[in-house]
Formats: structure tokens, sequence, C-alpha cells
């Protein structure tokens, strides 16, 4: 994923977002890790959003998943990229996360949907969602909100969607 704004900045806030997670026991831990990788994935996460990125957070996560999980009372196997995929998802919600709380103390007052990775198959409802402006503030407070599930303004578009935000660029105008 590229990730528009991310440097030392959007950084900091994604870690204070972070930090108030865990504070409040609202980091979210997928069932899927083992009990090891439940234990390690909130060092793992902040090690990622302080210095790292989503593939550093992918790798670090590899080997910390059991193998099937229960569906309907069955065992099903489970996929081999979820740890990119949890790796994606998470990084990019404290990176909107942390760029809402940039774009609200800079008193920037939209957020631009963009898609920050490229999909084989893109869902209509992401397509629709990309150039669209969105209200950093309930932005913020719609992911707080929504720790690890789908969020009510759709953003980020779910697993593999490739959707996040970015500062929009400034228009210039030029005087003759």
């Amino acid at each position: 994923m590229k990730l528009d704004n991310l440097d030392a900045t959007t950084r900091k806030h994604m870690l204070a977002e972070f930090e108030s997670d865990s504070k409040n026991n609202a980091v979210f831990i997928s069932a899927r890790l083992t009990e090891y990788g439940k234990e390690q994935y909130p060092s793992l996460l902040k090690s990622a959003l302080e210095k790292g990125d989503i593939l550093s957070f992918a790798d670090a996560l590899k080997n910390l998943f059991n193998k099937t999980e229960l569906r309907k009372n069955k065992p099903v196997k489970v996929p081999s990229n979820v740890n990119f995929v949890l790796s994606e998802g998470e990084f990019n919600r404290y990176y909107i996360r942390g760029l809402c709380v940039r774009a609200i103390e800079q008193k920037i007052g939209e957020l631009e949907i963009y898609r920050a990775k490229a999909v084989l198959e893109e869902r209509a409802a992401s397509h629709q969602r990309i150039g669209k402006m969105v209200d950093p503030k309930k932005l913020l407070d719609d992911l707080r909100r929504n720790i690890g599930i789908e969020t009510a303004l759709g953003i980020p578009g779910g697993p593999n969607s490739g959707i996040s935000v970015r500062i929009p660029e400034q228009k210039t105008t030029t005087q003759k």
C-alpha cells in the first residue's frame, strides 16, 4: 500500500491512537492468532507503527497464526496470506486514525479517499468512494467506535480493498 501521508507527524498520531487503545484494552486481537501470537501482537504492532510498514509487520506476524479455525463447527484452514491481510488492515486503520487527528489538529476540513493499493477485483462500493471527501472528525469517531469490524462509513473498505485516505493536494491558482 502506498500511504501518501505516512511521515513522522502522522506516525506520532498513529502511536497516540495505539497507546489510547492499549490503555483501554481496545487493541483488536485476531482470533486467528495463536496464544503466543496474541501475547506478542501488541508489541509487534507498536513497533510497526513506530518505524515499520505493512510488509515488516506482516513478516513479524507470519508464524503467529493457528493453522485452522472453526467455521460452522468445522475446522477449516486459515488462509496462507492471513498475516498480510491483518497487517495491512490494522496498519491502515491506525494510519487513517493518525491522519484524521493530524487533519483536525492542522484544521484540514476534509480528507480524500483514494486507492492506496492496486487490486485485481475492485468492489463497486469501494470504487464509488474514490475521490470523495470525508470529514476527519466523523471518520476518526467511526474508526474508534468500530475496532476490528466494518465501519459505518466503509473506510477502509474491508480486507484487501486498498482504500485509504490522504490530505488533498492544494489547488494553486496563478494570476496573470
